[in-house]
């Protein structure tokens, strides 16, 4: 404790000396000694300080020299431990700075009489950020309005009559899509076409094609191109369907409607380097529902006879009932392929069976573009339903078949 105590002593000794010595310098208005260095550097055994105490002969005073000589001098005698390299190590890793003791470090201050100024930041211009809302919602369609007319003379070696025939079709197409799981997709088809025959006597045109069909499916993902999904399937006609020479109604609008709707998950088609397109949906559980709202027709051949038969008979339904309900499965696929730039085919394929019936439609649309307003269509439906009266010659086939040339747009 005593050595301790001694240290600390002479420690505040040093730095008094220091403070005076340095109060002494400026009173003087000396510049700073460099030789206060040997103070503040680490702790080193200067040979030359040894021996300006040891010296006999009188010399120069120097007093900032002998009191650093002095300070140092009674930390070699009383703690030689903090001493950690001598001059003669230091002068062999490399010279020492003699420039620091022989001329003082003066810092050189120039003023100026004003300082430049700070350059202006510029200002920042609004700049006007437009957030566009994510288009979910997708909208197309494409209709056509065509003609056909044939004309045969009475004399004609093959036989044959003329008639006039048009036929007008409408699809509107609502699909949402929000990019992540949901999708949404609403089909809206429309057609109505009318013909006249010469031969006819009863019915100045009769309509060979009426279709009012809605299509729609909700759907979540599943895998890549695999959704969960429900569907619903309406579809009837606009106006009454006849045959030729005959008053008899064999179907109008609500009679029959169709009404189907399944459960089950759809695959979204997209091959030969997604020339052909679409889906195709499969419900193993489905409920199909038809409806006839005409109750009866009147057989007016036979004024003589009031005779009424029975309507909703001819679509499979039960005698005094105006509906059917079967529980079955379905099989809905709607592909498009452009075959060239100019030649697609449309195709839609419907099954349901039950334990009752069974019920398969196959239409197909052969459509070749002959200008960006021009096209031909070539349409054939082969349809099977076991729930009508077999035919004796198709049994419980049926087939529709037609060509036009026409006006058509895309939108």
């Amino acid at each position: 404790m005593c050595n301790f105590a001694e240290v600390m002593k002479k420690t505040v000794l040093l730095f008094a000396a220091m403070a005076a010595l340095s109060n002494a310098a400026a009173q003087q208005d000396a510049e700073p000694d460099g030789q206060y260095y040997k103070l503040f550097s680490p702790l080193t055994f200067y040979h030359s300080v040894a021996q300006n105490q040891l010296r006999i002969d009188e010399a120069d005073t120097d007093e900032t020299g002998d009191a650093v000589d002095e300070a140092l001098m009674n930390i070699y005698l009383n703690r030689p431990d903090l001493v950690e390299v001598t001059e003669t190590e230091q002068q062999e890793s490399g010279q020492l700075r003699q420039d620091i003791i022989e001329q003082p470090i003066v810092q050189s201050v120039e003023m100026v009489e004003q300082a430049e100024p700070m350059p202006a930041e510029p200002e920042a211009e609004p700049v006007e950020v437009e957030v566009q809302k994510p288009k979910f919602w997708k909208y197309k369609g494409d209709g056509y309005l065509q003609f056909m007319q044939n004309y045969v003379t009475g004399n004609w070696y093959k036989g044959g009559e003329s008639n006039y025939s048009a036929v007008g079709s409408l699809t509107l197409e609502a699909n949402y899509d929000n990019k992540s799981k949901w999708k949404w997709d609403n089909k809206l088809e429309m057609k109505l076409g009318f013909q006249t025959s010469r031969t006819d006597e009863v019915h100045k045109f009769k309509s060979n094609e009426d279709l009012f069909r809605y299509t729609g499916k909700v759907g979540l993902q599943a895998a890549k191109k695999w959704y969960y999904t429900l569907q619903a399937l309406a579809y009837t006609q606009f106006s009454r369907g006849f045959k030729a020479n005959d008053i008899r109604t064999y179907s109008d609008f609500l009679s029959p409607l169709n009404v189907s709707i399944g459960l089950g998950m759809e695959y979204k088609v997209e091959w030969l380097n997604k020339k052909l397109t679409g889906t195709i949906n499969m419900s193993p559980l489905a409920v199909n529902y038809r409806y006839v709202d005409r109750r009866q027709f009147r057989n007016k051949n036979d004024e003589t006879v009031d005779q009424f038969d029975w309507f909703p008979s001819r679509y499979g339904i039960d005698l005094d009932k105006h509906y059917l309900l079967d529980f079955g499965s379905q099989l809905t696929a709607s592909l498009e392929w452009k075959i060239t730039d100019n030649v697609t085919w449309k195709s839609r394929f419907y099954t349901f069976t039950s334990f009752h019936r069974a019920e398969l439609e196959w239409e197909n649309t052969f459509a070749l573009r002959v200008s960006k307003y021009i096209s031909a269509n070539l349409f054939l439906f082969p349809r099977f339903d076991d729930s009508n009266k077999r035919d004796d010659d198709l049994g419980y086939w049926q087939f529709k078949e037609y060509s036009s040339l026409g006006f058509s747009y895309n939108f």
